[in-house]
């Protein structure tokens, strides 16, 4: 999934033959609607490419986010595939947030059931053997909602808004519509190719991937 030199070239060589220019909806510092042209594939390449994920991030994830990222760039053939690369791109996402809070969101889930269930008489207790716990997988909605709630995610952590202004949390708590979770679930369920571009949203995506790596130390991760 690794994006090679031998697939960049091989990709630079084909593109060269489309020599009509791109224009793509992105955000940009004071104009978040801004529309952005690129004049060549090499152009396009260079601004896909900054948003490839920083070294240190674990490779299941990395190959995830890696086949969005060529998606992305062969939209420069058929734009169409862009929203291919963001549905890859998501499912990156969630596949990071489940590794890195699954198992302390069903710890929560767990406390919060047992304040809730009533306690048994001690006269119809039992030991039992232990059961080896199953960590459950948590829907997306939960785990994006998980980073401001409980892990410290504002704004001003997201290096995308720092660059164009605005504010993302809404796409994680679901206080926007769509949120990260109703584009997902569009995606992947309803119309993969019929819903319009997200504009952004790979950068954005790799800013979450980032933020929820933030503390793993890179000699860890890269195992």
């Amino acid at each position: 999934m690794a994006l090679s030199t031998e697939f960049l070239d091989a990709l630079g060589a084909l593109a060269g033959r489309q020599q009509r220019p791109l224009t793509v909806p992105w955000p940009m510092p004071g104009d978040p609607g801004a529309f952005v042209d690129f004049a060549s594939f090499g152009l396009w390449q260079k601004f896909v490419l900054k948003f490839s994920l920083r070294k240190g991030i674990p490779s299941i994830v990395k190959d995830e986010f890696d086949l969005a990222v060529k998606l992305h760039l062969l939209a420069w053939i058929d734009f169409s595939l862009i929203k291919a690369g963001e549905l890859m791109a998501l499912a990156a996402l969630e596949l990071a947030l489940q590794d890195c809070y699954s198992g302390v969101v069903n710890n929560l889930r767990r406390a919060d059931q047992a304040k809730a269930a009533p306690k048994r008489p001690a006269a119809i207790q039992r030991t039992a053997v232990p059961r080896r716990r199953k960590i459950e997988a948590i829907p997306f909605a939960v785990l994006l909602k998980y980073m401001p709630d409980h892990d410290g995610l504002t704004d001003a952590k997201i290096p995308m808004v720092g660059r164009v202004g605005g504010s993302v949390i809404g796409l994680l708590t679901g206080k926007r519509d769509p949120s990260l979770a109703g584009i997902r679930n569009t995606r992947a369920h309803g119309n993969p190719f019929g819903s319009g571009m997200q504009a952004g949203l790979l950068e954005l995506i790799r800013d979450l991937i980032e933020y929820a790596y933030r503390n793993m130390p890179l000699e860890i991760a890269e195992q």
